[in-house]
């Protein structure tokens, strides 16, 4: 497995950025995979009670699911490994500090946090401290 596992690395190196557009949790049954292709999801994990998407708002909207919980979406720019230990509770802890809810989603390269639309810059700000404290 690639990237980086050293969680002090991690959390020097990484660089948050706001990713573009708003974004909603939905779900849809996990027989209607059809669906995946005109929906566009950025995300999507299958559980035993149905299929999480996490769709942009506007198409959501479009197709009628519920956008009451809307979220940005920050993504930590440090290939992290999936083996890493640390990291998820790091920037949990860090968020959660501030009021801030941390809806944390692993990929392949990097770790996405979606957090509340209106304390997205908040979270930003927070997340940056990390890298702050080697640069002083």
């Amino acid at each position: 497995m690639s990237g980086i596992t050293d969680l002090d690395v991690l959390l020097q190196n990484m660089e948050p950025q706001l990713r573009v557009g708003e974004f909603v949790f939905c779900t849809i049954k996990s027989s209607s995979y059809e669906v995946i292709p005109k929906l566009k999801p950025i995300a999507c994990f299958l559980e035993d009670e149905g299929m999480t998407l996490v769709l942009n708002k506007k198409m959501a909207e479009l197709e009628g699911f519920d956008c009451t919980s809307v979220f940005k979406a920050i993504t930590l720019t440090v290939h992290s490994s999936l083996d890493a230990v640390g990291l998820t509770a790091a920037v949990s802890n860090k968020l959660a500090c501030r009021g801030i809810s941390a809806n944390v989603i692993a990929a392949y390269y990097h770790d996405h946090i979606f957090v509340q639309v209106e304390k997205a810059d908040q979270a930003l700000a927070a997340l940056r401290e990390f890298g702050d404290k080697v640069k002083r």
